[in-house]
């Protein structure tokens, strides 16, 4: 059989079972032991791969904690786009919430939270693909709404979107708890609550 016939399509798969299978078990070792105590080693026996195959991939682990953290960051960033004010915001806020009620995400975020404050390579990585990317989000959502006319044309973005973000990611109370989805009465006093606060946000 030439090379030209030979089917590459498995060993493509395989490679991305394994890349998948070392995502996972990094996840689940930060989940359970934090940055500071995961190691490659850990990794490789929970995905059941040699540490080569984990080092064909990322050649430390930080460069595999920042991938794990883009992938992360993806999932934070709301941007409803549904036409109105009030639904956008209410659609914001469920989001936030149930990023808010998923134990592992959690543990992971305020894992790296912490660690940025010792790692200034993971710091701006947090504030770069987390923080940038939801707060970009939060203020497109406010802008759209200042063009439909629902918020006023001097409206203070900076100052909105602080208003935007801090009140949606109100729940848990404490930021290490995740907590469970808002009911619907409780989310419609939250976004209630956001868009007095919006309309005060003036220049």
């Amino acid at each position: 059989m030439s090379d030209s016939s030979r089917r590459p399509a498995g060993a493509a798969v395989l490679r991305q079972e394994v890349t998948g299978a070392i995502i996972e078990a990094a996840l689940a070792e930060l989940t359970d032991h934090g940055y500071a105590r995961m190691s490659m080693d850990a990794v490789a026996r929970r995905a059941g791969v040699g540490k080569a195959a984990i080092y064909r991939r990322w050649s430390s682990k930080e460069p595999l904690v920042l991938d794990l953290l883009t992938e992360l960051a993806d999932q934070a960033v709301p941007l409803p786009d549904t036409g109105t004010l009030y639904e956008d915001v209410a659609g914001f806020v469920r989001h936030t919430s149930a990023l808010r009620a998923d134990t592992r995400a959690m543990r992971i975020l305020t894992d790296l939270t912490a660690e940025a404050t010792r790692n200034p390579r993971l710091a701006v990585a947090m504030h770069t693909t987390a923080e940038l990317p939801r707060r970009a989000a939060a203020t497109e959502l406010l802008q759209r709404a200042v063009d439909r006319g629902e918020l006023p044309a001097d409206l203070d973005l900076d100052l909105a979107t602080d208003c935007l973000i801090g009140l949606a990611y109100l729940r848990p109370r404490t930021p290490w708890q995740p907590s469970e989805p808002l009911d619907p009465g409780v989310l419609a006093r939250l976004v209630e609550v956001i868009l007095a606060a919006l309309t005060a946000c003036r220049g």
